[in-house]
């Protein structure tokens, strides 16, 4: 694909023409032209230069931006806009430079031709007298203001030679009819001088329309100043995600620091960032742990903790840590790269609501200059005089507004999209934008997307035997393993208990362990005794208890479809299924019975023995995430059908599908049957009503045709693996979600970046309110021109007396277009989150790791002491000067570097820090330290 910059775009008619001009050209598959930002994507096999020579034959004029993958989309070297901001921001400086200008002279116009004309205002006797001399004193200014803003001219008949006028044509005929109005009665006028008849003179000398034809002009002029700082704001997302891409990085290069520009990172380099600096280039860590905040690429303001072998993105922002990391996507690889391309390709795309604007833009100036020259006609045939009738034609030609219609579509594409953008959820193109808010069914995917993807120990039952025991052997024996079951246990102890206990001798004091009695430690903290899974306790004196839990295992087989066996301490042990266990030792019925509860659960229960005597089970589960159960609520209440499709045997997904709250489920479906799901969903409610996706909308590089309703009852498919593939190219609209694998990010039509199915229900929201806002603005754009058009051909004068200068007239023009863009900026105020959606996501976050488990302790003789947390004090300070991440990031340091402060929360946005206290700290404190670093504290609470 690619893009061009094209100049000279004024309204719908241009960008319709300019369509037409390109898609004629041969070996052009595709071309879509956006008004809001001069530029136009272009699909095919066909030289740039034959692109240009046919946009310049049309009468614009364009040129093809460089797509160089070795360049990071950065805030000078992007795809694109830095040539479309340089195009805008030249625009805007002119068109301000010929409104100071014109109005200048207009203020000048208007005191002579109404103020002394028309209300005898003060002026030089002479010629105040003298009508003619005030004519030719117009005729002079409006000349001066009609060359000034001859763009309008230039750019209308040019059109209209080309047989493709627009609303430049409609400007230019409608000034150019009352200036040559004018010079006409100023002609007859000075005969009438000439000949000192004064019927003549009295019957012209308020015939002159030079005032409106340099009215006319200018308030289009103004207009379109203000709907170019109305089209600025709509660009405001994408803008801000390029300006946050770093310029700099610091590499290592032969044992040295080297601070290099970003184009220069290759993959590969080793590169260092330092709390409060960005991250240049996406990559892995190598050294160290830190906190991100990566608010910029997800919209999720929780900064995440990261640690050796963690990945990392361009343009997020390193909250704590000093890390080292390698690179390995740059340029235009990088995550930040592709989502500017995701947004910047989907605002240049069409939506199939824009159709009917685009066929009524098409015709639409032919159509109004055929209305304004049959009102001339009428009103002559009725008697009226020239100036009158003619006064009628102007009043239609400038009221006219196809720009209206032209722009009522792409600024709300273009504002939803970056709303998209800003929470991490991106719309690959304008059908995906319209269509997924018209979903009748949402078929998810269960692992990964309802739940976690990742199992993790859920429960523990302890045969007659310590649970210590029991752990030590299954993390021994698992760790030798890489399959997801035995990564969870193994992950569980080390989550649980730390790295650094393991393989070290722990101790407590004070504590009676057998008669699970509470004490109070010198610092006055509590500690009690819970029933639990291990005995391991650190960093209390004390009272020596072994918790070396690691030893290695000898002659270990993994033995498909059973388990895991081996020799521990020389002793054989061996883990698995029950039908593996049941063979090498005796299971208790009561064991049996817990397990299979779990098992009817969903659960995955794995029995564990040493040398014929069973330890206990540990039970595995892949649990829900934490908000699946109320998303899928918020979807209900939308009024869509949830549905769950899974390869899982039927328990395991009934039991996760009833915790999530689903409507209905499909289990044991393999790829290709969760493709063949969504095809007899499709089929049942669409089989009427359904139409292939326009491949260059759809934008998937793909050969799948979908299905695109028209109705509301489309399906979505929510998926991140690469086995959801299929489902997501044959839905209606695909969703990955936690950016997914690649291919399934390909099959998608919208990517969400965090790993949440609340995004679902807010693309879903956003879609519902850019799609209303699009009616708002077509229901504007087209009620604006059926009242003002007969509204200026004085149809109503016979009825009501109703009459509308030509004046007016431009003014209606120039403000219809900034409404329309001012109304799709609304869209910025969508509430795509409930509050309560946010308090349950925000209030069940866990570290990566943690779990809730339950452990049924047989012989009750293991305990675990829990330090009871403290309730920590909070203050909130309103802070004045923080303008960005790096900000957060020195404040937050500043703050927690104080003794007694537990946890630091800061927002520029929100001005504020909260700031969490394990003792009681003074306000002076606090604000001392925030404003060593240049910031302002207004208040603390």
């Amino acid at each position: 694909m690619k893009q061009f910059v094209v100049k000279g775009m004024s309204c719908a008619a241009c960008s319709s023409r300019v369509e037409k001009a390109v898609s004629s050209v041969e070996g052009v598959t595709a071309c879509s032209a956006n008004l809001i930002t001069n530029s136009m994507m272009v699909e095919g096999n066909v030289d740039n230069q034959a692109i240009i020579n046919a946009v310049e034959k049309a009468g614009y004029s364009a040129n093809y931006i460089e797509d160089n993958r070795n360049k990071l989309i950065s805030a000078n070297e992007n795809v694109g806009y830095d040539d479309l901001e340089e195009v805008a921001s030249k625009e805007e400086k002119t068109i301000k430079q010929r409104i100071i200008i014109s109005v200048v002279f207009l203020s000048i116009l208007m005191y002579i031709s109404m103020g002394v004309s028309m209300f005898g205002w003060p002026m030089v006797s002479c010629i105040k007298e003298n009508h003619m001399v005030l004519g030719i004193i117009q005729l002079l200014i409006t000349t001066i203001v009609l060359v000034i803003n001859r763009k309008f001219f230039i750019n209308g008949y040019r059109s209209l030679l080309k047989k493709a006028p627009n609303m430049d044509t409609l400007v230019a005929l409608g000034a150019s009819a009352a200036y040559v109005y004018s010079v006409f009665v100023l002609f007859v006028l000075a005969q009438g001088y000439i000949k000192q008849d004064e019927g003549i003179i009295h019957k012209y000398m308020h015939e002159f329309y030079f005032e409106s034809a340099a009215m006319i002009v200018t308030l289009i002029s103004v207009g379109k100043m203000l709907e170019a700082r109305a089209k600025g704001k709509t660009t405001n997302a994408i803008k801000s995600l390029i300006q946050i891409a770093p310029k700099v990085a610091t590499v290592i290069r032969d044992n040295v620091e080297t601070e290099i520009s970003i184009g220069d990172v290759v993959v590969g380099d080793v590169f260092i960032v330092r709390p409060g600096e960005s991250i240049p280039v996406d990559g892995f860590i190598l050294e160290g742990h830190t906190s991100v905040d990566e608010s910029s690429l997800t919209g999720e303001s929780i900064p995440v903790d990261k640690i050796e072998g963690a990945t990392v993105s361009a343009a997020t922002v390193n909250i704590e840590g000093y890390i080292k990391c390698k690179a390995t996507r740059v340029g235009q690889d990088t995550i930040l790269s592709q989502i500017i391309r995701i947004v910047s390709e989907a605002v240049a795309t069409k939506a199939p609501i824009a159709k009917v604007a685009d066929v009524v833009s098409g015709i639409f100036v032919p159509v109004v200059i055929t209305i304004a020259i049959i009102t001339v006609t009428l009103w002559l045939v009725v008697g009226q005089s020239i100036g009158f009738a003619l006064a009628r034609g102007i009043s239609v030609l400038v009221i006219s507004c196809p720009c209206a219609l032209g722009l009522a579509t792409p600024v709300a594409i273009m504002v939803g999209s970056g709303m998209g953008a800003k929470h991490g959820i991106m719309f690959k193109n304008a059908i995906a934008l319209e269509q997924t808010g018209k979903a009748k069914y949402v078929v998810i995917d269960k692992t990964g997307t309802i739940t976690k993807g990742k199992p993790v120990v859920t429960d523990i039952i302890c045969s007659n035997t310590s649970s210590d025991e029991l752990i030590k052997v299954a993390y021994n024996l698992e760790k030798k393993s890489e399959h997801p079951l035995a990564k969870a246990i193994t992950n569980y102890v080390e989550d649980s208990f730390s790295k650094d206990s393991i393989n070290m001798n722990c101790e407590v004091e004070e504590l009676d362990v057998l008669n699970t009695t509470c004490n109070i430690d010198s610092e006055g903290e509590e500690f009690r005794v819970f029933s639990t899974s291990c005995n391991v306790v650190k960093d209390i004196k004390g009272c020596e208890s072994n918790c070396n839990i690691v030893e290695d295992i000898e002659d270990f087989k993994v033995l498909p479809g059973n388990g895991l066996e081996g020799r521990y301490l020389g002793v054989p042990v061996s883990g698995g299924n029950y039908e593996f266990i049941s063979k090498r030792c005796g299971v208790p019925s009561d064991i049996k019975t817990k397990a299979d509860i779990y098992s009817s659960q969903g659960k995955t229960p794995m029995y564990f023995e040493k040398d014929g005597k069973l330890l206990g089970v540990i039970v595995v589960a892949d649990v829900i995430k934490e908000d699946s159960a109320y998303a899928i609520s918020e979807l209900k209440e939308l009024g869509i059908k949830v549905i769950m499709l899974t390869g899982d045997n039927f328990k395991t997904a009934q039991a996760i599908g009833k915790e999530a709250g689903v409507d209905e489920i499909f289990a044991d479906v393999l790829p290709q049957g969760k493709a063949d799901v969504i095809k007899k969903l499709q089929d049942i409610n669409n089989s009427n009503n359904s139409n292939n996706k326009n491949n260059y909308n759809n934008n998937n590089n793909n050969n799948n045709n979908n299905n695109n309703n028209n109705n509301n009852d489309n399906v979505i498919m929510v998926g991140e693996g690469i086995n959801d593939a299929p489902a997501l190219a044959q839905a209606d609209v695909g969703i990955a979600i936690g950016a997914g694998t690649d291919i399934a990010i390909e099959s998608a039509d919208v990517v969400l970046m965090k790993n949440s199915l609340s995004d679902v229900v807010a693309a879903i929201r956003l879609s519902r309110k850019t799609l209303k806002n699009i009616h708002e603005n077509l229901f504007w754009a087209f009620i604006y021109n059926i009242i003002g058009i007969p509204l200026a051909a004085g149809v109503w004068i016979p009825v009501f007396g109703w009459e509308l200068n030509p004046m007016f007239g431009a003014l209606a023009m120039s403000l219809s277009s900034f409404c329309v863009v001012s109304n799709a900026l609304r869209i910025n105020l969508c509430k795509m989150y409930s509050s309560k959606m946010v308090e349950s996501s925000v209030g069940q976050v866990q570290k990566s790791g943690q779990n809730n488990s339950n452990v049924d302790n047989e012989d009750n003789k293991i305990n675990i002491i829990i330090k009871k947390e403290k309730n920590d004090m909070e203050k909130v300070m309103k802070i004045e000067g923080m303008m960005c991440g790096h900000c957060e990031a020195r404040v937050k340091k500043v703050l927690e570097g104080i003794e007694g402060v537990s946890e630091t929360i800061v927002s520029h946005e929100k001005d504020e820090a909260i700031v969490k206290m394990a003792r009681e700290i003074s306000d002076d404190e606090l604000r001392k330290v925030v404003e060593e670093q240049d910031y302002k504290v207004i208040s603390i609470e």
